[in-house]
């Protein structure tokens, strides 16, 4: 008798439909914390409590559509562009620093635009621009990447854009670094090094004040960004530099208790917390939904990278999983500096919350880089019977 042929194994590409789902349940988690924070500030202001619902209802959904058609190109066509997508980053973070066309908005300079209108942070591409580049140099540079002469080509390429961004955006500088130094942390085989540039980084925390008032001195860091490092030490001396917002939304997470006071039913968010559907959204998420909706928003958080952590260790290839890597660190580092912020753990950098915080262009640039992850886990093949 003749042994019958075993099956043949069929490859089907794989789509991460887990990670599209916790990227649609925090988008509309995020508008329903929008509308609680933002209806009574914008019926005031502006006569409508929907307005900023309605903006970013209306982005999210244009964003949405830009991230699934991202996720069915392959992500590989993206690199040739790499390159002038790294000039064009410069060039819009130049134009906003030194030209009429840098728009300040509530005293900070980092808008882009002619109008109110038609502006947008070129802060957010400018991430997305990094990741790209800075995988395709590690690709490139990958036998050799241990080498100082490639720790000067990455760092090179990171410094015009992220002093660019520094001069006007502290929290931004500090993620860009921040996502170039994980994506070279994952592929470095020499890891003491990074851990002494941890180590630094933590005792430039605890000289914070002298460096900075330093640094001012100098005429490197503004008066505004010191005086954020004095509210975070004592905020009930500094109330009038920043400091009556951080009690504020310390208040807030502090009434909250362990199950909130309910959906829509902050106290904190009608005029306490200025702007609070932006930068301080987390501290209202703790007063109305308390310790437990704050722990399943952490939750969601720490699910959405563990599927990042997945398809940068089932992609193709290493740009894959760099691009992976970069965006995971983006929303890792982002939604620590958040939160620590919020609680007074760290000094106010004015960062949002990734999701959940109302923003037009953090939010499209943000779902263009879940395009990117998404389109590296189409690439995965899986064999079926």
């Amino acid at each position: 008798m003749e042994r019958a042929k075993p099956a043949k194994k069929k490859k089907k590409n794989f789509y991460d439909y887990s990670l599209l789902l916790v990227i649609v349940v925090l988008s509309c988690f995020g508008l329903i914390m929008i509308y609680s924070t933002s209806y009574y500030t914008a019926q005031l202001r502006l006569g409508d409590g929907t307005y900023y619902l309605r903006r970013q209802a209306m982005i999210l959904a244009g964003s949405f559509v830009v991230m699934l058609a991202i996720s069915k190109i392959d992500y590989h066509i993206w690199t040739k562009f790499a390159g002038l997508a790294y000039v064009a980053a410069v060039v819009m973070m130049i134009l906003v620093n030194f030209t009429p066309l840098g728009r300040e908005v509530n005293g900070k300079k980092r808008w882009l635009g002619i109008s109110d209108s038609i502006s947008f942070q070129p802060t957010e591409f400018v991430k997305i621009a990094l990741i790209l580049v800075i995988a395709c140099v590690i690709v490139r540079l990958l036998k050799n990447i241990d080498r100082p002469q490639a720790a000067l080509v990455i760092f090179g390429l990171t410094v015009p854009p992220g002093l660019l961004v520094l001069m006007n955006n502290l929290s931004s500088g500090i993620i860009i670094f921040g996502i170039v130094f994980v994506m070279y942390f994952v592929a470095s085989k020499k890891k003491l090094r990074f851990a002494l540039i941890v180590g630094g980084g933590i005792a430039l925390v605890m000289l914070a004040i002298p460096l900075g008032e330093q640094l001012v001195n100098a005429g490197i860091l503004e008066s505004y960004q010191l005086d954020r490092i004095h509210v975070w030490q004592n905020p009930e001396a500094y109330a009038q530099e920043g400091g009556f917002q951080v009690l504020q939304g310390l208040y807030a997470i502090g009434s909250g208790g362990l199950f909130g006071k309910g959906l829509g039913n902050s106290i904190q968010k009608l005029g306490f917390v200025p702007e609070a559907q932006n930068d301080m959204i987390f501290s209202i998420i703790c007063e109305e939904l308390g310790l437990f909706g704050a722990a399943c928003l952490i939750l969601l958080f720490l699910f959405m990278l563990h599927r990042f952590l997945i398809i940068a260790s089932n992609a193709p290839d290493l740009l894959g999983g760099l691009i992976v890597t970069g965006a995971m660190g983006h929303i890792a580092i982002q939604v620590i500096l958040n939160i620590a912020v919020v609680t007074n753990s760290i000094p106010n950098t004015g960062i949002t919350l990734p999701f959940i915080s109302y923003g037009g262009t953090s939010l499209l640039f943000l779902m263009a880089e879940m395009g990117l992850v998404l389109a590296v886990s189409n690439q995965i093949t899986l064999e079926t019977l």
